[in-house]
């Protein structure tokens, strides 16, 4: 099984970001989702249909852990990536 690192370097799944539509329009992973955390529990079905796992970010990786804590529940295969800063680190480092 691959670390949350391999997943997010090798571009496994989605990325989705957790935080607000303002904080999203001032930076973030290239090709990421925006779906706010009060948004998520109105929008599963569209979450399920992702490609997963699903790679929640946010600013600090609160709101993400509690969206895949969440969504883990719910059956979805998603994984915590914690900070979206990290989460763009990994995603655009050369292999």
């Amino acid at each position: 099984m691959m670390s949350k690192e391999e997943t997010i370097k090798n571009k496994e799944g989605t990325i989705v970001d957790v935080r607000t539509h303002i904080e999203f329009m001032g930076g973030s992973v290239s090709g990421a989702v925006n779906i706010p955390l009060n948004e998520i529990p109105h929008r599963i079905d569209e979450l399920k249909q992702m490609h997963a796992p699903l790679i929640l970010c946010c600013a600090s990786g609160n709101r993400s852990g509690q969206a895949a804590n969440y969504l883990s529940q719910q059956s979805i295969n998603c994984l915590n990536g914690g900070s979206w800063l990290e989460v763009n680190y990994l995603t655009s480092e050369t292999a």
